[in-house]
Order: C-alpha cells, then structure tokens, then sequence
C-alpha cells in the first residue's frame, strides 16, 4: 500500500485509517463481518471493534484479516506496519489516569491534523490558553476534580499546544464570542494576560482569531462548542468533535460534517474582520478593572 509521508502522525490518526483500510479489503471480498468471524473463529463484535477503531488490532490478527481477503505483497506488508505503527502510545498515554478514553481519541486526532476550525461560545479555545487560564477552567468546570488532578490536566493541556510551534503545525481558525473575551477569569491580571496570549497568538502565522460581537445578535453558534478536524491525507476523513458531559460524540459521516462546516462558515460571516477582532480584544483588556 502506497503511502505519501505526512510528519509526525499520530498513532490515533494511523489506527483510524487502518480501520478504514481493513473494511474496504473485506467489503472487496463481499464478506459480511459475521462470514469473517466464523472463518477466523473470532466474535463478530472482535470484527466490528476493529473496522470502527474501537480497538487496535495486533498485527498478527491484521495479518490473518489479509490473508483472508487475499492481500499479499507490499500491500499486505504497509497494512501490518500500520498495524505496529497504530500501537505506538501517544505522549498522551502518561496521561491516561486523568484523561477519559474519548478525550484521548480527540487528542490524537488533534495530533495529526491540518487544519483545524475550533469555535468557543464561553470560554477561549484551549490551544489558545494560558497556564493560569486553563487552571481556573479546570478548577470551576463543571466536574469536581481534587488539585492533583487538575495540575495533570493543565499539563496535558499545555502539552498539546506544543502541535502550534511544529513545522508543519495545522492551520488553526478559532472563532469564539465576545462573552469568551469579557468574562473575567480568575481575576483582572489573569485575563489581561489570556487576551494580551491571543493577541500575540493571532500575530503568528497560521493562527487567525475572530470575535462575534455581541450586536451580531444571534448566530449560528447557539449549538454550542465544536471543533472540525481536517487531516493532510485525502483517505482521512475530516471530523468534527461536539464535548457534552454525558460523553464526547465524534461525527465523520459527509453529511454531518458539511452541516458544521456550513455553521462555521455561517460564524465566519458574523464575526469581525481578523483585524477588527484583535482590535476588540485590545479593548476588552483596557475594559477590566
């Protein structure tokens, strides 16, 4: 299987497209995943974990899939090095007794994403916080976590905007409200430094902020937050990302994506010009008092 080389994939993003591959080779031998259980003497649900990504398989039971559907050669052998590159932790698996299992998916997808369109209706995107900002998100959010674990969960946080200062950083387009830039967390001096962050934030290259003011009226973020994922290669498909309390939902059907990216675009029409944006923000800190 022929592969271009995309810097720094991550191994969520190599485990999703192995998913992806793997079904595509059994949908080509017009075997259904209970044929291909029987004949394997797995359990159907084995075969459906691993054509939806809910597991990585071991490159040994990937090899018996390929065998299976008849895939030999140099295409068997990328698909098994897939596999074993799939199964290489993340930075974030040090993380794991803090992080909930879907979030960990979100942060791999992250990790290897192109571009990626975040809008924040109440507080700022968290690529785009600082330290003392994200540790007074994680301290008055609404699930109850004792200090230790809200220190993890700033690193983590920290850890990930380390994807900003790579050389092949993704395009990150944050749209929030202007209730994200006026609400005063923890204290005048702490969000005077949050905005002064994303004014030097939307200086930098492949970052662009937008504010929608509040005369905007409403908008298309009354939905309430979501992040769209977009990767380099065209076999990953975008997804957006929607955080609830009750679980975190992951959409990667073309319809569901184009109805967010329609939000999106309908969020870019009411914000402000870049410029205009940067400008409010500027205000916004000479109004904290």
């Amino acid at each position: 299987m022929a592969r271009r080389n995309v810097p720094d994939q991550s191994p969520t993003l190599r485990g999703r497209r192995l998913a992806a591959e793997l079904m595509l080779r059994r949908e080509a031998t017009s075997l259904s995943r209970e044929e291909v259980a029987r004949r394997l003497e797995w359990s159907t649900s084995t075969v459906f974990r691993i054509e939806t990504g809910r597991s990585r398989p071991q490159p040994g039971n990937v090899r018996a899939l390929l065998e299976l559907y008849g895939v030999t050669g140099p295409e068997r052998d990328g698909l098994i090095q897939l596999a074993r590159d799939a199964r290489q932790p993340g930075w974030w698996h040090s993380f794991r007794d803090v992080l909930p299992n879907p979030y960990e998916v979100y942060i791999g997808l992250e990790a290897g994403a192109a571009a990626i369109r975040d809008f924040e209706p109440v507080v700022v995107p968290g690529l785009l916080q600082t330290e003392g900002y994200a540790r007074e998100v994680f301290r008055n959010g609404a699930r109850e976590l004792d200090r230790e674990d809200v220190e993890r969960r700033v690193q983590v946080r920290m850890a990930r905007q380390e994807i900003l200062t790579r050389a092949d950083r993704p395009r990150l387009w944050a749209v929030v409200d202007e209730a994200v830039i006026r609400r005063v967390v923890g204290g005048p001096d702490l969000m005077r430094e949050q905005l002064r962050h994303l004014i030097d934030s939307a200086a930098q290259g492949r970052t662009t902020i937008q504010v929608v003011p509040y005369r905007a009226g409403a908008h298309a973020g009354s939905i309430g937050p979501f992040v769209i994922l977009q990767f380099p290669e065209p076999a990953d498909p975008a997804v957006v990302y929607v955080e609830t309390l009750a679980g975190d939902i992951y959409l990667d059907e073309p319809a569901d994506v184009d109805c967010y990216t329609l939000a999106f675009d309908r969020l870019l029409a009411a914000a402000l010009h870049p410029d205009d944006s940067v400008r409010l923000i500027e205000q916004a800190a000479k109004d904290i008092t």
